[in-house]
């Protein structure tokens, strides 16, 4: 079956206006809702949208591309207005169909199956002389869901649950109208794609750090200070993006309690920048301590994050969650995670996008070059970028869709994709996947408006709870189910990627 959804107006045509709503949004919002719920459900369904975002388009363009696309069935979804006491439901067929007509018993169907869920008036079954159902070929609905210019109707508009409870009235219709076969469901929920922790024989170890300089002359000083207060170290040498850092190591540890114990003693002391790596030891390695295995000699999982007033230190994760323009990369500011906990989702993008590009395809040579659009949305947005980057990464397996995600659906972080066979949202191009993703991080690291000069295009963004994730781990158990770890394999990833070289 081919359903054309038609959400109404968009771009300059904002559609009926009234208690703080425009039209266009809950229309899109609704369509996006039916078209994501359709294809998770049921088989044999394909779905084009006239409009998957704030733009414009005429009404003969949606029924020619309707027509030229040869659909089975044509669904516009609008809401009324009037004076302020009229309110609730009705839907519309051509006025020149006859009352045996295909679409007139598919109209039936629907609105019974809309009435049950949508909380409105009934306002009956019509006919009109409407462009969209008059010009197409195939049956054609137009559905009024409510009037916006009601104080009851539009409060029910505001919620993004009565949204979905509308758009699964509208599937339910469908189906039942075109006996459409709904897909076999599994039990078991999504769970994260983070690998196991490779088995070794390596055992946890808890190094405490005092600094992490560029200049091996700033660490000497260090370990000299330290030494006049009775308190050993070594410089320890490491690879940061091709370049040599120089970190002050105090003390290692079996437990990390403790290490916390030797941080807090270090702290008194004076010294704020102090942090704790997490590594795994052994006779021949030392390898990451979570999920994905990397080529870094060490990998920061847990500690108090660094605040040095020194120019050369390491750029931490902190707990501001106010967006901020994205600096251009500098040497100065590479991004060490001391503390995985702190490491916010807002904050510069450090990775050029060539390098991000050169990453994913030493792994996948095929891998869509799609560095620009994270580094230019995350400035956008405020939002690292290329951590972003990293969660495409782990969330599509290096672009190669190996999960129910497919590559054509341009669906980089499993917007949708519950589990199963949930295949989750699709969209237009490459640009719009990023841009999703990016809004959907933005409505979880905040609970500030988001910014107006690209259109809403995340279908679950009224989803989400507010700001309830600030840093990448909060994302924990909300981005993915259980999800345990989810943000700490996306650091992982990003850790990797600094590495690199």
């Amino acid at each position: 079956m081919k359903l054309y959804l038609d959400p109404g107006h968009g771009g300059d045509d904002p559609g009926a206006q009234g208690n703080g709503l425009d039209e266009k949004d809950i229309t899109l919002a609704i369509a996006l809702k039916i078209r994501n719920t359709i294809l998770k459900d049921y088989e044999n369904v394909e779905v084009k949208m006239s409009r998957t975002s704030d733009t414009t388009k005429s009404l003969a363009q949606r029924s020619s591309e309707a027509n030229a696309w040869e659909a089975d069935f044509f669904l516009a979804i609008h809401i009324n207005s009037a004076d302020s006491s009229a309110q609730g439901y009705e839907d519309f067929i051509y006025n020149g169909a006859s009352n045996s007509s295909r679409a007139a018993t598919v109209q039936d169907i629907i609105h019974a199956e809309v009435m049950k869920v949508n909380q409105l008036k009934d306002r009956g079954q019509k006919k009109a002389n409407f462009h969209v159902i008059r010009e197409t070929n195939m049956p054609a609905i137009l559905t009024e869901n409510g009037f916006i210019s009601n104080k009851h109707d539009a409060q029910l508009m505001k919620d993004s649950s009565w949204q979905q409870k509308v758009a699964q009235g509208h599937v339910n219709g469908i189906a039942k109208a075109f006996g459409l076969k709904r897909k076999a469901t599994k039990e078991t929920p999504k769970t994260t794609t983070t690998p196991k922790t490779p088995q070794s024989s390596s055992t946890t170890v808890y190094t405490v750090y005092v600094g992490s300089y560029k200049s091996k002359g700033n660490a000497q000083d260090r370990v000299a200070e330290l030494k006049k207060k009775n308190i050993n170290s070594s410089i320890v040498t490491t690879k940061i993006s091709g370049a040599t850092w120089y970190r002050v190591k105090v003390a290692t540890y079996t437990t990390n309690a403790n290490a916390e114990k030797r941080l807090k003693e270090i702290e008194k002391a004076g010294y704020k920048d102090a942090f704790i790596i997490i590594e795994k030891a052994s006779a021949t390695t030392t390898k990451s301590a979570t999920q994905k295995p990397t080529t870094s000699t060490s990998k920061t999982t847990t500690a108090k994050p660094a605040t040095t007033t020194s120019k050369e230190t390491d750029l931490k994760g902190g707990t501001n969650t106010k967006p901020s323009p994205a600096p251009a990369n500098s040497a100065k500011e590479l991004p060490i995670i001391a503390d995985p906990g702190q490491f916010t989702i807002f904050g510069p993008t450090f990775l050029t996008p060539e390098q991000m590009n050169q990453f994913v395809k030493k792994v996948n040579p095929n891998a869509p070059e799609l560095g620009q659009f994270y580094q230019t949305l995350g400035k956008y947005y405020g939002i690292r970028g290329d951590v972003a980057f990293a969660q495409a990464i782990h969330e599509t397996d290096y672009f190669r869709f190996t999960g129910v995600v497919n590559h054509e659906q341009n669906n980089y972080s499993g917007i949708g994709a519950t589990g199963g066979d949930t295949r989750g949202a699709s969209f237009e191009n490459q640009e719009e996947g990023v841009l999703a993703q990016l809004q959907h991080l933005y409505a979880y690291a905040t609970a500030k408006p988001l910014p107006d000069q690209y259109p809403l295009v995340d279908p679950r963004f009224h989803l989400v709870d507010r700001g309830s994730a600030p840093t990448w781990t909060a994302l924990n158990g909300k981005w993915a189910v259980p999800g345990t770890t989810y943000g700490q394999a996306i650091l992982n990833l990003y850790e990797k990627m600094i590495h690199s070289g």
